[in-house]
């Protein structure tokens, strides 16, 4: 709004003067070219220092001239629209899979080469071009006059999915084309991807806001391109690399594979660099071998090679079997698999108190890296396995990522091998090691106590729906708990500002806003103060539940599993865990000690409101759209659901997010009702915009 509207009286925007617009022209091209230049080339002609001052030159004249910003212009690339949902796109050419040689030695390059003989016995000469197998997600992007007007995912190959805002977040997909250098209209069709050295960046960022990090880079990419918030996506560094075609205004501007690669490079489009053009079968498998040989030196991952009959008229005469081309294959890799011996098994305990066995290992080389660990995930896929310390077990570095075990091999267990058993204490705190048997996990019981847990105990208990301690966020716990000030939740009510001012960057006035935040958060409820604790499965709405049974914390913390039983919607195992946990001395000292610093409430009659999810048991798989599996997690709680980690007959609903595993499947055939994201907010009863947030409603208010 112009400040004229102010006061009634608008005020059209002032229109710029042809210099104006032959300074934005020439500022736009500066930007594309050298945009291309560092994100296609890596080769910048200018210092960032000279890119910045002429961003932030146009972006001047945008501003004092709207009429000046196009939907090509560099500026336009850092998304900020938030949408309720992904369009529908129905590709006019389908976007097709091929298939894919089930034998991964050089014989799968020549019963390819054999086929396509066969199908052309009157041709005696065959070239085939050979490209890399990205491991991402499929993209169509559609140039109008030069212009970028949409892009969609693969979907199913017919219909996909609404990506354009996002898509125009990636640095090195052009917005705009030179005019005449590809056909009026081209669909331009590849691979959107993350490379390795910033899918690590990603989730380290994870660790440090404590989210859940991504499996692998495919998964990071696919759920960056598929946001709702293309804010998201910006932050996202990702990357684009054609190597198809789609719907087309001049379907003869290119006669071959190859030729169609190197007219998208021209025009400033990424294509991989390593590709090759052979004539025979030889040549095909001399490819597959040479990626092979430099596959872990690339910066992003594949899963094999690409064959592609490399003539559009041999192309069209050879066409589709089923909804696969019969001129194009892929070629993958197999899993890489070696032996070693398990030196020993030791336990790690997590920031949540999980304990999770670790097999140590004699070191060996897999999936181009030195491994002396791998997962071993629980004690029941211990004896799935059948594994004993001192076994030689198959290691497998699984998505070139995660080492894991997969297999024993009985027959070489020596004679000293022995059985290994889950400790009964903590062996980083010594309080009990409590199991729980739907998650078949193992756990810590000293929640309050335990040093591997104390940070992120210490961010949920000054919470804002906790004891609502203002200013006391994870850096300042860390820091808290690196210097020694704090070891338990009861530590913060003894520190004061000289002890503050210790920490680096805390002045006197923070310092002094959070002694003043904490003193007042002693005066709370019996409800924020059960959610503070941090028991596991005790979300807000089991807190309120407690306190308005119990009445008093005396009660809760003398109550025997059949007692908690008797608290609507409170099972077993719900119930064994809070015994578990006021059942640990450790945990009670310092229940005690928060009590004599101050933290205080009124005892009495909690009052009680109806929750949506009151009764309903949910099963979260697979990686939703904009919530966390720890957000869904909170949501579903908040609401009066429970979250298991297991489908069963008694589950109510499963939440499925993109890749599910075996619990979707077990769900289907269970005939329990499963429900994306989407689904769960409607039964919640808040809208996604709060969800996307991280906001959910506050119980306790």
């Amino acid at each position: 709004m112009d400040q004229g509207d102010l006061f009634g009286k608008g005020t059209p925007n002032p229109e710029p003067t042809e210099e104006d617009r032959k300074r934005a022209r020439e500022y736009q091209e500066a930007l594309h070219r050298w945009n291309t230049e560092y994100y296609v080339f890596d080769a910048p002609s200018v210092p960032d220092a000279e890119y910045d001052r002429v961003f932030k030159a146009l972006q001047d004249l945008e501003t004092r001239f709207p009429s000046l910003k196009t939907p090509t212009s560099p500026t336009q690339r850092v998304g900020g629209e938030v949408r309720s949902d992904l369009a529908k796109v129905v590709h006019k050419v389908p976007m097709l899979s091929i298939h894919t040689e089930t034998d991964f030695s050089d014989q799968g390059a020549f019963a390819f080469d054999a086929r396509i003989r066969k199908e052309l016995p009157d041709v005696h000469t065959i070239r085939y071009d050979c490209e890399l197998k990205f491991d991402g997600l499929a993209a169509s992007l559609r140039y109008e006059h030069g212009a970028l007007v949409s892009a969609a995912t693969r979907g199913d190959g017919i219909v996909g999915e609404d990506v354009t805002a996002n898509a125009k977040t990636i640095r090195n997909i052009p917005l705009c084309l030179k005019p005449g250098v590809l056909p009026d209209v081209i669909e331009v069709r590849g691979e959107v991807i993350m490379h390795k050295s910033d899918f690590e960046k990603v989730n380290r960022e994870q660790a440090a806001l404590h989210e859940k990090p991504f499996v692998n880079p495919r998964n990071a990419a696919a759920g960056a391109l598929r946001q709702l918030d293309s804010r998201v996506a910006a932050s996202r560094p990702l990357h684009f690399y054609a190597y198809g075609i789609g719907e087309c205004s001049n379907p003869n501007f290119a006669a071959s594979q190859s030729e169609l690669l190197d007219r998208y490079a021209a025009a400033g489009f990424p294509v991989a660099k390593v590709r090759r053009v052979v004539s025979d079968a030889a040549g095909l498998a001399a490819f597959h071998t040479y990626v092979a040989s430099i596959r872990a030196s690339l910066p992003f991952e594949i899963d094999g090679v690409v064959y592609k009959v490399d003539d559009y008229a041999l192309e069209k005469r050879l066409g589709f079997v089923a909804r696969e081309p019969r001129w194009a294959c892929a070629h993958k890799y197999p899993p890489e698999e070696v032996l070693t011996r398990v030196l020993g098994i030791d336990v790690q305990v997590g920031r949540t108190g999980r304990l999770t066995p670790v097999a140590r290992l004699a070191p060996v080389f897999v999936g181009g890296a030195t491994v002396s660990n791998a997962t071993l995930h629980n004690e029941d896929h211990i004896r799935e396995l059948g594994l004993m310390i001192g076994d030689t077990v198959v290691v497998r570095r699984a998505g070139d990522v995660i080492p894991e075990v997969v297999r024993v091999l009985p027959e070489r267990r020596p004679e000293d091998a022995r059985e290994f058993h889950m400790p009964v204490k903590c062996p980083v705190c010594g309080s009990a090691v409590i199991r729980d048997e739907e998650e078949k996990d193992s756990r810590c019981s000293g929640g309050l106590v335990c040093p591997a847990q104390v940070k992120l105990s210490l961010v949920h208990f000054a919470g804002r729906r906790a004891m609502g301690i203002d200013g006391l966020g994870e850096k300042v716990v860390t820091a808290l708990v690196d210097s020694g000030l704090v070891k338990t939740s009861a530590d913060l009510f003894s520190l004061t500002v000289h002890d503050l001012l210790k920490l680096d960057r805390m002045g006197e006035k923070s310092a002094r806003n959070l002694i003043d935040s904490i003193t007042k958060s002693k005066k709370t409820t019996l409800a924020r103060f059960v959610f503070a604790l941090g028991i596991r499965h005790v979300g807000e709405a089991t807190a309120r539940d407690l306190a308005a049974h119990f009445k008093s914390l005396k009660a809760l913390t003398a109550a025997s599993v059949p007692d908690l039983m008797q608290v609507p919607d409170v099972g077993e195992v719900v119930a064994e865990s809070i015994a578990s946990f006021f059942g640990e001395p450790h945990n009670l000292r310092v229940i005690q000690l928060l009590q004599e610093r101050g933290v205080a409430w009124q005892e009495g009659q909690e009052p009680l409101r109806p929750l949506p999810l009151s009764g309903q048991t949910f099963v979260l798989t697979g990686t939703l759209p904009t919530m966390s599996r720890d957000a869904a997690k909170d949501a579903i709680e908040q609401a009066g659901g429970t979250v298991s980690g297991s489908v069963s007959k008694k589950t109510d609903y499963v939440v499925a997010g993109e890749n599910p595993g075996s619990k979707f499947a077990k769900a289907q055939t269970l005939g329990v009702r499963i429900i994306d994201e989407k689904g769960l907010l409607e039964l919640i009863g808040h809208g996604r915009e709060n969800a996307s947030k991280g906001q959910t409603p506050d119980l306790f208010n």
